[in-house]
Formats: C-alpha cells, structure tokens, sequence
C-alpha cells in the first residue's frame, strides 16, 4: 500500500472509530492466514447484538512482538464491516422454561498485508474503548475497553515458524445458559497447518482508544470471578476438545469469556489465538432435580427442597432414606420430615414438568442433634491475658475444629486462633466481641459471640462518692469489686476487708478502697459528711390564687422527709419527696419533718388562698364614626389598668370614655392587693362603622304635574331611607322616589333626605326643587354684570320641567359663537378665548326637552354690562 492511501485510511478511520460499535460489541477474534511469499490474509471478526446499530471499523495495528514499535505497514479497513450473517438460537431442549432469545450478527473486516520475516514475530491488534455497562464479572464495564489479538510466530529455537496459519474457530455460539444450572459451550478449533490446539481461558485484554498499544492490560474482574474462572469455580475448559461446562452462576446477566487456543508443533508451542466473546447467562431453568447435603445438629425434623430455580415442575417424589419403611415419602413441593432415630440416610428426589421432562437426584442426611457451641472467659484489665476456653457440647462425635476471633478492635497482633483455649492480651481497654465457631466429627457446626469488657484496671464498682450521715449513725459502703480489697483507714469502721463494711465516723472521713486482681489494681474513695444535727427551714407565710399551685422547697441537709396538712384536704402531689407540689383551695398549713439517719428537724408554713379578681366588659360593641362610648365594666378588684390600641380618656375612672376613629380593642386589667396578685385581663373590642355621606343633588325644578326623579348617592347600598317631607313623593323610604307636584305646591320645596345604617349610624343631605306652574320652560335673563363682586356674575339658563338639556350658545355682534354648553347650570362668565369681552348686547339661542316630551326652543338677546 502506498503511504499516501495509507495515510488517509488511518484519518478516516480515526473520525469513524468512535462511534456507538463498541457499545454493541459482544466479542470477536482476529485469525490470519499465510499466502506465501510474506504475504497475510488477516481477518477481524466482530459478534454483535442482532439488529444493532451498523457496524463501526475499528483501526488495525501490526506490531513487532518484542519491541512493541509499530510495523511500516500498518493496514486498516478500507470500508465498512460487511455482514457475514446473523445466528439465531431456534430449538432448544423440551426441558428448558423461560427460554431466552439469543442472537448474534457477524461483521467481518479482511484484508492482505506484507509482512517480511521478523525473528520477534508480530502482534496484530484492533482496540476498541466501550463495552455495555453492566456486565456483572468486570468492574464498571461501561468504562472498560476490548482488545483483540492475534500473534504471527517469530523464532523459536533457532526455527522460524512465521510461515503459519493461526486456529480459525467454528462458530458455535448460540448455546443456552441458565443460571444456577448445568451447561455445556463450544469453543473448538480447527487448525490449518495440522498443528496441535490446547485450550485454556485467560484474561480478557482492555482497550481505551482505536491507538492503545501493547502490551495490553486485563479487564478488571470483579471478585470471585477472573481471567482464568470467568464463571466462577463451578465451570471448567477442557483442555483437549475447548468445550466449556459446569454450573452457570447465581447470578443471570452478561458475562465476558476469553479463550485462548495454543497451538503446539512437534512439541513446541508456538503461537496463542485468543477468542472473546460476552454471553448471556439468561433467566432459565433446566428442568433438573438438585440437592444440598443436609445435616441437622438440633432437631430431628428437616425441611427440604430442590435447589433449581425451574417454575414448570408439577411432580416431585421424595423418599427419605428410611429403611424398611413406606412412610418416609412425600409429594409435596417442600415436605418436612422427623426421623425416628439419629444416623446417616440417603434421600432421594424425582421431578416432572409440564412438557413431561423428568429427572432424579439423592443427598446424604445427618441428623445427629444435641450440638450446642459454647465458651467461658476469665480476665479483667489489659495488664494481664485473658483466658478463653471452649465448652462447646456434642451429643454425638466429638468437637474437632475450632475457630476464634476474639473481636480486638486495635489489634497490632493475630487475633484469630484455632485451639480449643487461648489466653490473650488485649491491646487496650474496649468492649470486644469475641467469637468462637466450632465443628464436629459429625458435620455440625455452629457459632456463638460474647461481649468481653477490657478494662484498664481492676473492676471496681462504688454507687456514690460523696455522702452524708448523722453523728450518730452508721453506714454500709457496699461497693463491687472482684480480687482482694481493702478499706483504709481502719478508723470507725467494721471490717477493713469486706465490701459491705459498716463505718461510723464522727467527723467527716474520707475511705479509700484498694483491689487488687489478677495483677490489676484500682481504688476510690468515699467521703462520709458528718452532721452533729440537721434543721430544715421553709419560705415565710404566703398567699396564692385559688385553683393554683405551687412547689414546697425546704432548705436542709435532710436525705428523706415526711409532709402533712391540715385539714386533711391531701392537696399534695407526694408526701415524701423533698419538693411536693401544693394545690389548696382554702387557706392550709403544710408540716415537714426532715431526718439524717436518726437526726431530725420539722418546720411549717401556712399558704393562704384568696380567689382571683374578676373583670367583665361586656360583649363586643359598634360605634358610628365621631360619637363616643363610655365602658361601665363588672370588676371586683382592688386596682385597675387601662390600655388601649387608640383615644382613651378618663383613664383614671373604671367608667372610662373612647371614642376611636377606627375599630379598636381597649383591655382592662384588674388585680387584688390581697394574698392572690395575680392580674387578670378582659378585652372589648369597638368596631367602627366609617364616616359616609349622602347627596341627594343639585337643586332643582319642576313644572306642575310632570314627574321630577329624585335620587340620593352613597358609597354602600346597605342603608335605609327616609324622605321629608313626604307630599308629592311616591315613596319616602327609598333612595329614588319621583316627585309629582299640583297647582296648589308652593313655589319651592326643601327635602331632606336621611341615610342609615343597620347600625344606626346616619347621613343626610337636602336638595331645593322650583315648581313653575306655567309650564316646562327654559328662562334667560335679560343681562348680567361680569365684573367680579359676586353678584350676576355669569349668565346661567333657568330649566323648568326640563327632562335633558341640549344645548346653550351665545354669539356676539358678528355672529361668532363666544360660548357653548349642554350642561345644567353651566353658565358663560363674559370671556372668550380667556379674554373678557366688551360690554354690549349678545344674542343666545338654548333648546331641552321637557319631561312630556316636547321640544323647547328659545332665542333671544342678552346685554353684558360691566
């Protein structure tokens, strides 16, 4: 290949390696083939999910086998993968439930290279940097890579075997797998060059880009999986005929296999191949019949069933191993059996499932009950060991094995052991758990744990340091210790070695006690207060509420104490505590009695009771905006206080007067000078409805027997109404009556209107009505004088059953409008364009229409005199 064709290749190819392929890659192998003359048929197989993605090449390396350098003539593809074929598992075993799909989509990469003869040999590589994420015997599988290998042989020996054909595998990939079940998978070769092939696993090899080079490190399996039990311990490789059996993991998933062929001539091993593939160990069961071994050190009654996963059994026939007897059987799923007799049987199992599948299996039974693990200890502090010793009991055989784990947290040193006794240091002070499990010849095992206190020094338990007693008193200092002990000093006291030994000192002493254990020391002391007498002394007389309590606290050096009451009303919480709680109703006098061993003192107090002042207000109240309320409470109390949130006054009188601008709450406190002064409170609050007004219009007029809408406004409509006088209205308790007027009204009438609220808060306005008695009509009069005094100083239209307005207009001498308006007593001020305008005659044309509905016109002249 010419370096420029190669040269681009290598590009394309690196944009293009990056794809999803290895996203769906489940393994694949290279393999070559020697042509002759140097040259190399190199194949690259790639196994895919069926109906991934397409299929992305990978870059195709050539290294020298030793020295790892890059060959001249690195090839790589020169198309796409083209697609050999898909493998689909179709037939399976009537025997198998749950069956899984399993399908492969081969994609194969070929091409011819030349390689001259290198005594190093060659590796040939593709890397990819993705596998799926979740493969269950490698770690973090999404970020781990592949790499595919095959070595082209060198020297060896002194012979040079490059001219070789590497083991080209039979695709035979579509065998099932269920979990927790037998299996067999094969992964034969055959060789070209007649060479013999020996099979073994290995490490499957990582890759993180299309350019990783060798040497090429192992996919990080995750525990107790590896290169060489890529399945675990159960499955094996025959050496000679590469077909893999066993039983399939627990655990259902993807797996990775990496097989390694070798190829041996004349004695020689030559070369490797090495085929990776990622398997599914599916959610399937073998319709098999398997057993654990069962032993039972503890009853004579076991419980069994079949070890498989199968769904589809519906038959199982048990037989216990009883000998001659035809009881010791069972059809059941998971029988329970109890044996007569301990001993060593045989039990046996038989199934069948839906589609008539059958199989059989047998286990051995122990049942040797009366096995119990156990053990003592001895030891205290760290200074000296402890001593573990078994005493584990067997009814039958005898105990052979032993383990302990004495549990030392900081342990420097072994603390794991396997005698049946053990004497141990501890490394410092702790509370350890140290385990003992043990077996028997039998079979039985079992484990037991208990909780060793490591202490500094000796044990050494006192329930007080510091006490009190009479002069005339004795006292037991019982203390807990374990070893040998002794009291100091030997003074006032009963038996220096004794634990429990009695002291009656007559001043204050202070007792040391010493143990000694096992090499371990510790001591204490205990202070023994000596009192000549004691008193005991209460508060002076003094005063509650009734219903109220409160807390006795004598002062004294008393340890126990004896309360009475008079009157036997028992209004204490308890008669023999130092601090009781007291709840009288009435005046009561409390006794104490307060005693050190047999020194003793009493005092009394008396607490008198009074009932609390009580304060009403009265209910909540409404005030009309600017009026006021004088409060006229209930007290009985000897002081009272006011407080309030707004205007208050006469503060100083219980009659006090408000008169807020808003709602308000006032709160009066009363209290007694008596035994109870306790302040008691009570709040009213004062609503108050806001001001309002109303308005009932401007004055107005009317003409004789035409109707006049009167209407009053208000900011709600929750008011009642009320209208006087009332003649000529067609009601006077609404907001709007109409007004009908007869010959025989007066020239003017004045109504009053009033606004009340549910409250009876109030507002009122009055309007002025004109009657005209000749008519609807619209007046003008003759002149007005502008001139500012207040007087005539605008020209305003006069209405007279007028319904609407239309319009008012003034014009000058020259027939320029100089003002117009429609609005009702709207009139002209004598200006024009803000400029006042001369004295002289003005004509006004004015038009509305009457409440009858006749159009009113007039015109005429106007003088403006100034």
């Amino acid at each position: 290949m010419k370096p420029k064709q190669a040269c681009l290749l290598i590009c394309i190819l690196l944009l293009l390696c990056n794809s999803a392929l290895a996203v769906h890659i489940k393994g694949g192998l290279i393999t070559y083939e020697y042509l002759g003359q140097g040259k190399y048929k190199i194949t690259v197989d790639v196994y895919r999910r069926c109906n991934a993605a397409g299929p992305n090449p990978t870059t195709l390396n050539i290294y020298d086998a030793v020295t790892y350098s890059r060959t001249s003539q690195t090839n790589t593809p020169a198309a796409l993968y083209s697609m050999v074929g898909s493998f689909t598992k179709t037939t399976f075993d009537p025997c198998i439930s749950n069956k899984p799909t399993i399908c492969y989509d081969i994609y194969r990469y070929t091409t011819t290279v030349d390689l001259p003869a290198n005594a190093n040999g060659y590796i040939i590589a593709a890397s990819d940097a993705n596998r799926i994420a979740g493969i269950v015997n490698i770690s973090n599988s999404s970020a781990t890579g592949i790499t595919l290998t095959a070595t082209i042989p060198g020297m060896i020996n002194g012979t040079m075997y490059n001219e070789n054909s590497s083991p080209d595998f039979a695709f035979t990939d579509t065998a099932v797998i269920c979990y927790k079940s037998k299996f067999s998978y094969q992964f034969a070769a055959s060789d070209k060059d007649n060479d013999v092939l020996r099979y073994s696993f290995g490490d499957g090899l990582n890759g993180t880009s299309a350019a990783t080079t060798p040497p090429y490190s192992s996919i990080p399996y995750v525990s107790p999986y590896s290169g060489a039990f890529p399945l675990g311990a159960n499955v094996t490789i025959d050496s000679v005929t590469g077909l893999i059996s066993g039983t399939a993991p627990a655990q259902n998933g993807e797996y990775i296999i990496a097989v390694y062929v070798h190829e041996w001539r004349n004695g020689v091993h030559i070369n490797s191949t090495r085929k990776e593939l990622q398997i599914t160990v599916a959610d399937c069961s073998l319709v098999v019949a398997e057993l654990k071994d069962y032993i039972s050190c503890d009853t004579y009654t076991l419980t069994f069933e079949n070890q498989t996963q199968a769904s589809n059994i519906i038959s199982y026939a048990w037989d216990f191993g009883v000998t001659n007897s035809v009881t010791d059987v069972s059809t059941a799923a998971r029988p329970s059996y109890t044996y007569a007799d301990t001993g060593t049987y045989t039990v046996k199992l038989a199934v069948v499932n839906t589609v008539g599948c059958n199989d059989s299996t047998s286990a051995q039974v122990k049942v040797y009950p009366g096995f119990k693990p156990d053990f003592s200890f001895t030891g205290s502090c760290v200074v000296t060991p402890f001593n573990f010793t078994d005493k584990s009991f067997a009814k039958y055989g005898t105990i052979n094995s032993w383990y302990w784990d004495l549990g030392d947290s900081s342990a420097t040193a072994i603390d794991t052991f396997r005698t049946a006794s053990v004497s141990y240091h501890y490394s410092g002070a702790q509370s350890a758990i140290a385990l003992l499990r043990v077996t028997s010849s039998m079979g039985c095992s079992g484990t037991i744990t208990q909780t060793v206190s490591v202490t500094e020094k000796a044990f050494l338990y006192h329930p007080f340091k510091d006490t009190l007693i009479c002069s005339i008193d004795s006292l037991p200092l019982n203390a807990q210790a374990s070893g040998s002990f002794e009291w100091s000093p030997n003074k006032n006291i009963s038996d220096i070695h004794a634990l429990n030994a009695v002291v009656f000192p007559k001043d204050t002493t202070t007792y040391t006690l010493t143990v000694r254990d096992r090499g371990c020391v510790d001591s204490l002391k205990v202070k023994v207060n000596v009192l000549q007498y004691i008193t005991v002394k209460l508060a002076p007389d003094s005063g509650i509420c009734q219903t109220d309590s409160f807390v006795l606290r004598p002062l004294s050096d008393a340890l126990s104490y004896k309360w009475r009451e008079s009157g036997n009303t028992n209004t204490l919480s308890d008669l023999l505590v130092k601090y009781p709680v007291a709840k009288p109703l009435a005046t009561t006098t409390y006794y104490v009695t307060a005693n050190l061993g047999y020194c003793q003192d009493s005092t009394k107090i008396t607490i008198y009771v009074a009932p609390y002042p009580t304060v009403a207000l009265g209910p909540d109240t409404v005030l009309c905006y600017g009026n006021r309320i004088r409060f006229n409470p209930s007290v009985k109390a000897d002081l009272f206080l006011w407080q309030a949130s707004t205007s208050l006054v006469n503060t100083r009188s219980i009659n006090a007067v408000a008169g807020p601008d808003k709602t308000s709450a006032y709160v009066l406190t009363v209290r007694d000078t008596s035994f109870c002064k306790t302040p008691v409170s009570d709040t009213i609050n004062v609503k108050v409805i806001p001001a309002f007004l109303a308005y009932a219009g401007r004055d107005t007029s009317a003409t004789v027997n035409q109707a006049l809408q009167l209407n009053v406004s208000a900011p709600a409509n929750y008011y009642t109404y009320q209208w006087s006088p009332s003649v000529f209205l067609s009601n006077d308790a609404i907001s709007n009556p109409v007004a009908t007027f007869t010959a025989a009204a007066p020239d003017s009438i004045l109504y009053t209107v009033r606004l009340t609220t549910p409250e009876g808060c109030n507002a009122t306005d009055n309007v002025m009505v004109h009657v005209f008695k000749n008519g609807p009509e619209i007046y003008v009069p003759g002149g007005f004088t502008p001139n500012g005094d207040g007087l005539n100083d605008v020209l305003k239209p006069l209405l007279s059953g007028i319904s609407s307005f239309d319009y008012f207009r003034i014009y000058n001498r020259l027939g320029q409008l100089v003002f117009s308006t429609s609005q009702i007593n709207t009139g002209w001020d004598g200006t024009f364009n803000g400029a006042a305008q001369p004295s002289d005659t003005y004509v006004y044309v004015t038009q509305g229409q009457s409440f009858d509905g006749q159009t009113i016109f007039r015109k005429g002249t106007v003088v403006l005199l100034r």
